[in-house]
């Protein structure tokens, strides 16, 4: 009887279980003079390609960059690249030219690589901050602990946790129903406004989005926290303090960063639990904590970091000298 049970409400869930076609996005509705907005983010997206893509091209050119560092801030810079370009020309496309409504295939897509990217992000400035700690921590060792493959290692690591995570809360999506709504309250297909659409059981995809928010945010800030601890006690026992400057220094740009993409996020969170926020305010504040640290990730490491700053200046003499040849001529 209890076999007969299951299947009678299984066939019943399958009669009644509805996948919609589309989906269609609703953020920016009513926002005086948003085209200029649009603009805005064209030119951002421009801006980050050309960043990111420089900073990606003088890491691969320099020989003196080649190390394990850097290999984490050229994965910075492609994550920051590739996550740009899997938001940014779908917004505009899906807003700029009216092209509201989204296959649901492509949705969960769309969702995907957005969310993987950000995922991504957040642990490679984990990443980071392990090296800053070895660096200025046990100095001796730096170069014996953060070798190449070490690092390779850890970012593998990190793309393949992440990978399972996403494609986990993506999945877990394709269960539900929506005999609802398909009115997605977001600029794009956000995890929480789609799921939340559903008219079956959400538990397991509620459950996902709180491990997702631990572990892309909560896990990442509470690491880098632990180890500017203990870089803030190993600074404290330097005695000169022309040396203690220059350790600090190694940090600042990484510090930057992690200001950059933790703290917009963070604000808008505790902003709309607190206190109403108006829906077309609230979408542009996560627009842009999602789009500008891309922007301003490559500018901040290459103004701050004297490596790229030299390599910058020995690839401008050479161009230089190049042109001036070229000027005069064979001889």
């Amino acid at each position: 009887m209890d076999q007969e049970q299951k299947q009678a409400a299984a066939a019943a869930f399958n009669s009644t279980f509805v996948r919609p076609e589309s989906f269609y996005l609703t953020g920016f509705i009513d926002i005086p003079h948003v085209r200029y907005y649009y603009v805005f983010l064209c030119f951002v997206y421009i801006l980050t390609v050309v960043g990111n893509g420089l900073l990606l091209a003088v890491i691969y050119l320099a020989k003196s960059l080649h190390t394990a560092k850097y290999m984490i801030v050229s994965n910075l810079a492609l994550m920051d690249l590739c996550g740009s370009t899997a938001l940014i020309p779908k917004l505009l496309d899906s807003f700029l030219f009216g092209r509201r409504s989204i296959v649901y295939e492509a949705c969960l897509s769309y969702m995907f690589f957005v969310f993987f990217f950000l995922c991504m992000q957040s642990w490679t400035l984990v990443i980071m901050s392990f090296d800053r700690f070895v660096a200025i921590c046990f100095p001796l060792h730096y170069h014996g602990v953060v070798t190449p493959p070490a690092v390779a290692t850890l970012l593998l690591s990190a793309w393949l946790a992440m990978l399972a995570l996403v494609a986990a809360s993506v999945g877990l999506i394709d269960r539900l129903s929506f005999c609802r709504s398909v009115a997605v309250k977001s600029f794009y297909c956000d995890h929480a406004p789609v799921y939340r659409l559903a008219c079956n059981d959400t538990s397991l995809n509620n459950i996902m989005a709180y491990v997702g928010f631990v572990l892309v945010l909560v896990v990442p800030l509470v690491l880098i926290a632990l180890s500017y601890t203990c870089i803030s006690v190993a600074l404290s026992r330097i005695a000169s303090g022309v040396e203690r400057l220059r350790a600090m220094k190694t940090c600042t740009s990484h510090l930057i960063l992690v200001a950059i993409f933790f703290l917009p996020i963070i604000g808008t969170n505790v902003a709309s639990v607190l206190s109403f926020i108006h829906p077309n305010t609230r979408i542009i504040n996560s627009s842009l904590t999602q789009i500008l640290p891309a922007l301003l990730n490559p500018i901040v490491y290459s103004l701050k970091t004297e490596e790229v700053l030299q390599s910058f200046r020995e690839f401008s003499k050479r161009n230089q000298i190049c042109r001036a040849s070229v000027k005069r001529g064979p001889l």
